[in-house]
């Protein structure tokens, strides 16, 4: 009978290391001499060193005074990450973005983004529009032209090959903090 189990439990332990530790440590390191700022997070760093983000990973910022990103089903915690699963037609989702967009004044519709997550639950991105909506209430909390923050939001639109435009939102967040005419009040 121990025949029949030295080769099965021979090929599981080297199937074992094979697959779950030398393919990993493989894909790690090639990922990390092909694409070392990736393969680390994408972090964003100030002067100091501090890291202050990712570039791939949205975040919470509290005030009128800072751009806000998607809402997050999952708080912005990338362990919990994911969409609400709310269909189009379900009513929690209509009583959620009437909640939401309750909170958000305007002149205008709110636009969708600022009230919907993403799938994933962590898009760093906006649209431009999306971005150019909270420009009056930035303007207002920080005490500037609307016309910097309009410039602001153009100089960090990104235009890929493929797909709509974006504005990563801890860029442009950053971007008020390394401003000196963007100082917060």
């Amino acid at each position: 009978m121990l025949e029949h189990f030295r080769p099965a439990i021979t090929t599981l332990a080297f199937m074992t290391l094979l697959v779950g530790v030398a393919y990993p440590l493989t894909v790690t390191g090639v990922a990390h001499l092909a694409f070392p700022d990736q393969a680390a997070g994408s972090l964003v760093r100030d002067d100091a060193g501090q890291v202050r983000g990712s570039r791939l990973i949205a975040q919470s910022f509290d005030g009128d005074q800072w751009f806000q990103p998607r809402p997050s089903a999952g708080s912005y915690a990338t362990v919990a990450s994911g969409a609400s699963n709310l269909s189009a037609g379900n009513p929690k989702l209509f009583a959620r973005i009437e909640q939401a967009s309750a909170g958000l004044a305007g002149d205008t519709p709110v636009p969708m983004q600022l009230v919907t997550a993403s799938g994933s639950g962590l898009d760093p991105h906006l649209s431009p529009e999306a971005a150019t909506w909270q420009v009056p209430r930035i303007a207002q909390a920080r005490g500037m032209a609307e016309a910097e923050l309009l410039r602001l939001v153009e100089a960090h639109t990104e235009r890929p090959l493929f797909g709509p435009a974006v504005v990563n939102v801890l860029a442009l967040n950053l971007a008020l903090v390394d401003n000196p005419s963007t100082s917060s009040q």
